[in-house]
């Protein structure tokens, strides 16, 4: 992605920012992020922010382990090209569906922020 740093870290830490491509909205009481999507909630806790850099939230589902997500922004001083690095779980039989939602999502996000 040809964006900064910045941009790009306050799209994938913000409740605006995730919003704008992540989810239809998203609501936020402490640490407990409400993502919607079509009338649907899931909740996530904010586990670790690395400001720049990374950010990790944790589902809050009490059917499964807790599972997390992570979105990581990865910086090439050579080129200035700017990446995001996404860890999702997921079982095995729902990895392509994953593997699709995300990359939808993404590509909303490059048109956003005009990357």
């Amino acid at each position: 992605m040809k964006t900064s740093d910045h941009i790009l870290f306050t799209c994938i830490s913000t409740p605006s920012g995730l919003a704008e491509w992540f989810a239809d909205d998203v609501n936020v009481k402490g640490e407990v992020y409400t993502f919607i999507w079509e009338g649907e909630q899931r909740s996530a806790e904010l586990d670790t922010v690395k400001k720049n850099i990374s950010v990790k939230f944790h589902w809050i589902d009490e059917t499964k382990e807790k599972t997390y997500f992570e979105m990581r922004i990865r910086h090439d001083d050579m080129t200035g090209d700017v990446a995001l690095i996404i860890t999702d779980f997921t079982e095995p039989d729902e990895m392509e569906e994953y593997k699709m939602l995300w990359d939808g999502a993404v590509e909303k996000l490059m048109r956003i922020i005009g990357a």
